[in-house]
This record gives structure tokens, C-alpha cells and sequence, in this order.
């Protein structure tokens, strides 16, 4: 088998999570700047054996796109011109409210919780994680 990998897509950062190979744990893998988020897939890619990429798919309440979904398509766009792995869209509504939920609830302290690349990294493994159990 080979990995899964979500993306919490950011105009500023990308939170990024990865599961095993025997797809059965989420696990954050880091949180890139989006502006070089193309190079670092390239080179993730070209390392590991990847079967789909999930991409954050925000919405909003009335489940109308939200306003960075334009860039996240004009991202998919770029994305499909580098890789032939196919890519699915996962909701995301309230990934960021449950990773900063998850860090409070474990004690991390404030300063730590304040850190919006590590919620990121959160967010995009919660997007993974609601993948694997809905499988």
C-alpha cells in the first residue's frame, strides 16, 4: 500500500499530514510556506509512494464555497500538472476550532497554542483523520 497525504491549503501556510504506509495512523508531517508548498511536494513525491492526496475543502455554513476556494482551485490546477495521483476534496469545516480544541484539551501551553503553523499541521491531520474513519 502506499501513503495518503491531506493538505490543509493556506494562502500563507499549508498544514500537511501523512498516513503510514498501511494507511492506518494520521500523523502531521509539517507546515510549509505556502509559496514553496509546490517544490516540497515535488520532492515528497519523488521519496515516497503516495495513492491520493486529500485537499481541504472549506465551506461555509450554508455550504457555499468560502473565498480561498478560488485559490485553492487555481493550487489543484497547478497540482495535477506535476502528479498523476489522484486528488479528493474532504471538507473542512471546523478543523482549525477542533485542532486548537485538541491542543487546549492537552495541556499545551498558550504561547505553543498561539503558534497558527502547528494548528495547520493539526488541521490537516484531522482532515486525514475524518478520511480514514469514514472509509
Amino acid at each position: 500500500m502506499a501513503r495518503i497525504l491531506a493538505l490543509d491549503y493556506g494562502t500563507k501556510r499549508t498544514g500537511i499530514a501523512v498516513t503510514d504506509e498501511l494507511q492506518l495512523i494520521a500523523s502531521g508531517l509539517t507546515t510549509v510556506d505556502t509559496k514553496t508548498l509546490m517544490g516540497f511536494l515535488k520532492e515528497y513525491f519523488a521519496k515516497e509512494n503516495v495513492e491520493l492526496i486529500l485537499l481541504g475543502e472549506p465551506k461555509r455554513m450554508d455550504y457555499s464555497a468560502s473565498q480561498v476556494e478560488v485559490e485553492i482551485s487555481k493550487f489543484r490546477d497547478s497540482l495535477e500538472k506535476i502528479t498523476s495521483i489522484p486528488i479528493q476534496r474532504v471538507d473542512e469545516r471546523f478543523t482549525s476550532k477542533m485542532a486548537a480544541q485538541t491542543l487546549l484539551t492537552g495541556g499545551v501551553k498558550k504561547k505553543k497554542r498561539q503558534n497558527k503553523a502547528l494548528l495547520d499541521e493539526i488541521s490537516a491531520t484531522i482532515i486525514l483523520q475524518s478520511y480514514l474513519y469514514n472509509l
